[in-house]
């Protein structure tokens, strides 16, 4: 039987930190959320392996990001205790929780209805009172703004959408790929003024399934 909790410090200790991850509530949170329960039972003994974990089905499959590159997200993003989080792209929860564990809240948005039950029940289980799953795209959230918002999954372009549901001088961290590989950008939201400041290359899956190409009729 595997020993979890044995599993998820040498996550931290040789995953986390040797990637550059320090803030030390981060790591505390990622060292209490049992990253196992958040996949599916035939691949909970490879759930701590960083490398990307698929979750529901073909085409707009979903997925949880390593968990090294999330943390390393997660920290750009520079959450405090006051802040209120949306966490794009939930899949089962575990970046939710995650946030749950060392900011004022955090909301999932995710757009597969498979796995929205799945993350409500995760984080009851969990008995975090301060995060909730919306089901559905940027759109089901009706006007509510946040401090921070993460993106898990590459972008080609952030939406417009995105930017509007950050409150005035809140960050939004996102993938945003530029041909074969993607930046991790902080975009920080000043009135009505964006900057973004990149960070460092990354890949993950796109967050957003491509459009379908017509074929040309004659």
């Amino acid at each position: 039987m595997t020993d979890f909790e044995r599993v998820r410090a040498y996550m931290v200790d040789n995953q986390l930190r040797t990637s550059g991850v320090t803030e030390h509530r981060l790591l505390a949170s990622m060292a209490a959320v049992p990253r196992e329960l958040f996949v599916s039972a035939d691949r909970q003994a490879v759930a701590y392996v960083d490398d990307v974990q698929w979750l529901g089905q073909p085409p707009a499959r979903r997925f949880m990001p390593p968990p090294a590159l999330l943390a390393k997200l997660l920290q750009l993003a520079e959450i405090t205790e006051k802040d209120h989080v949306l966490d794009i792209g939930a899949a089962t929860g575990y970046a939710t929780a995650v946030i749950a564990g060392y900011a004022a809240s955090a909301t999932g948005l995710e757009a597969d209805a498979g796995l929205v039950g799945l993350a409500r029940a995760n984080l009851e289980r969990l008995g975090l009172a301060n995060a909730d799953i919306v089901a559905g795209d940027i759109a089901a959230l009706r006007g509510r703004q946040f401090d921070v918002v993460i993106v898990q999954g590459a972008l080609d372009n952030v939406p417009d959408t995105f930017f509007a549901a950050l409150k005035d001088g809140g960050r939004l961290v996102a993938l945003v790929r530029q041909g074969r590989v993607a930046v991790a950008n902080v975009f920080v939201k000043a009135g009505t003024t964006i900057t973004a400041r990149g960070e460092f290359n990354a890949t993950l899956p796109p967050l957003l399934a491509p459009q379908a190409v017509e074929d040309f009729v004659f």
